[in-house]
């Protein structure tokens, strides 16, 4: 495939299809069919967990298939309606209208079509890096979070109890409250489509377990009688396809959603980004991220001007298409029509499906995404992490399910700060019989030269550690014995300096001269930290000829001075 990568770049739209040969299509064809199977049932559920009717679903699959497909990147990757953002943009849209009403349903038209903008606007100016606001323990504490919103909403629907309302606490202790009161018969139809799911998923991930389950609870739902016996449907779907539309609700609505939008928006670039990494189509090129926002973002505005909701990469949709043999995006256009068939031709077969098999589909969905490995993994290495894990969860838990993401987010990022301002000063040791200096490490000893001190920082040298670099510097300076009389900075870890750190780092070399140190610097290996020492004005007290390739350069240089009966400072 490398060789023909030209070739695939030039195509405007569908560059999935670029280099496909006739040959590719069996292979395709088996992959759509599998995908078909498994989002038929999956989207009708992330519908109904989102308020929506289940045609619903399926218009936001088809969208974000054809939506991809036309403008993204990567080969496997499959998009529609998803079970992570869902709970967060139907947490704040119950806001604003109620749920299930023309308004909700509005208010999420005009939200796929902001979500749908911002990525587009997202990919052009290239914010791929945007992907990296959530570190992996905020992500998988935001997951797990998710997942019991998912819980929480779903088990009214598999116990055949009313779905209790406000917070999250609350409704668990109401949900407890009334256990007693489950109706035998959704609670088994809900806990066997899980159990199909997950032996399903445990014997082949290409077994359509959710789909068979989905069949045999509706069959037993029809022949028994069971609609009388208190077991919720589906009901009639309508099978007539919406026209392309605009949703007609006031500016000031439009401005109420944007920051829902934006917290959308971001959610699905971080998935996004993650599952186009996670399913390279050509593995020996870089996942071209933002082409993927492209992607998605046309599949959220084909979704919004559709009458559907925000849609989202799948992770387990896209595992499926790339291990069952998907050579191109024609795999999603297939399971899409398949999809718009059954809508078209067979929405009648769907009206006796129970609430309670979708239920337990997303009952499986919920318990699949909390990354419990991953979970006991982080609380062994890292403690601290540990409980950013939890106060993540805890947050959309026991927040509103948007303010408590907001929260994942920041929390991310603080996460971010505090990592870099625990950067300290390392001292360097050399390796005796080698031109080598080293981080000082007990278990590969070295040797330090007497009046000459090596030091680092392994992080961009920012205003959020710059004061702490320059204080730990002079104390070395201060404590050390003999005193230093040379002290080079070793920067290769210093991958970037802005304007705090700079005037930072000036007075320090001014304080050393003063104080009879030699400063030099070696390795300022940073195309952007050599621009700031340009841009700051770090050249004119530290001319280019103190700062070398190596810290064994500048060592032999000024020491080999100092011996000169010439030398002078």
């Amino acid at each position: 495939m490398d060789k023909d990568a030209p070739a695939k770049a030039n195509w405007p739209v569908f560059r999935s299809l670029a280099n496909l040969r006739p040959s590719d299509l069996p292979a395709d064809f088996i992959a759509g069919l599998t995908l078909a199977a498994i989002a038929i049932p999956e989207q009708m559920a992330t519908a109904r967990l989102g308020g929506f009717s289940p045609q619903i679903g399926f218009f936001a699959f088809i969208a974000g298939s054809l939506g991809f497909a036309l403008l993204g990147n990567n080969r496997f990757l499959s998009c529609g309606a998803d079970s992570t953002i869902t709970p967060i943009f139907a947490g704040g849209l119950a806001l604003m209208a109620v749920s299930g009403s023309p308004d909700y349903q509005a208010l999420a038209v005009a939200l796929a079509l902001l979500v749908g903008v911002i990525l587009v606007a997202g990919s052009l100016f290239r914010l791929g890096w945007t992907a990296n606001l959530l570190s992996t323990p905020v992500t998988v504490g935001f997951l797990a979070g998710i997942a019991v919103h998912i819980l929480v909403s779903q088990m009214p629907g598999v116990l055949g109890l009313p779905a209790p309302h406000g917070p999250m606490l609350d409704r668990i202790a109401e949900l407890a409250q009334h256990l007693g009161e489950a109706n035998v018969f959704t609670v088994g139809i809900g806990f066997g489509v899980l159990a199909a799911v997950a032996i399903s998923e445990t014997v082949n991930a290409k077994i359509p377990g959710a789909l068979i389950g989905l069949v045999a609870a509706t069959s037993a739902v029809v022949w028994a009688g069971l609609e009388a016996k208190g077991v919720g449907v589906v009901g009639t779907i309508s099978g007539t396809l919406p026209a392309p539309s605009f949703p007609d609700i006031s500016p000031e609505s439009w401005v109420k959603l944007l920051p829902l939008a934006l917290l959308i928006a971001i959610v699905v670039m971080v998935q996004t980004a993650a599952t186009t990494r996670s399913f390279p189509s050509d593995p020996g090129q870089p996942a071209d991220v933002d082409r993927d926002f492209l992607g998605a973002g046309a599949g959220s505005l084909l979704a919004g001007l559709f009458g559907a909701f925000p849609v989202n990469a799948s992770p387990p949709r896209t595992g499926i298409v790339s291990e069952t043999g998907g050579r191109s995006q024609l795999s999603g256009l297939i399971a899409a029509s398949i999809v718009l068939a059954l809508l078209i031709f067979g929405a009648s077969l769907l009206r006796h499906v129970p609430n309670a098999a979708l239920g337990g589909v997303l009952l499986f969905v919920a318990l699949r995404i909390i990354r419990f490995r991953q979970i006991v993994t982080i609380y062994r290495q890292s403690i601290g992490e540990f409980l950013l894990i939890v106060a993540t969860a805890a947050a959309i838990i026991v927040l509103p399910i948007e303010q408590g993401v907001a929260v994942g987010i920041a929390l991310s990022l603080l996460h971010g700060i505090w990592s870099t301002t625990r950067a300290r000063l390392i001292q360097f040791d050399h390796k005796p019989d080698t031109t080598i200096w080293w981080p000082s490490n007990p278990n590969m000893p070295g040797e330090r030269k007497p009046g000459v001190a090596v030091v680092g920082l392994q992080a961009p040298l920012s205003f959020l550690n710059a004061s702490n670099f320059r204080a730990d510097v002079l104390e070395l300076i201060k404590t050390s014995a003999p005193k230093p009389w040379l002290l080079v900075l070793e920067a290769s870890g210093i991958l970037a300096i802005d304007f705090t750190a700079a005037q930072t780092l000036l007075d320090l070399i001014e304080e050393c001269h003063a104080d009879g140190v030699t400063v030099a610097m070696a390795r300022l290996e940073s195309t952007r930290a050599q621009n700031a020492f340009a841009r700051f004005g770090l050249y004119e007290v530290l001319p280019k000829d103190r700062i070398f390739f190596s810290v064994d350069e500048a060592v032999r240089k000024f020491t080999e001075k100092a011996r000169s009966p010439e030398a002078t400072k």
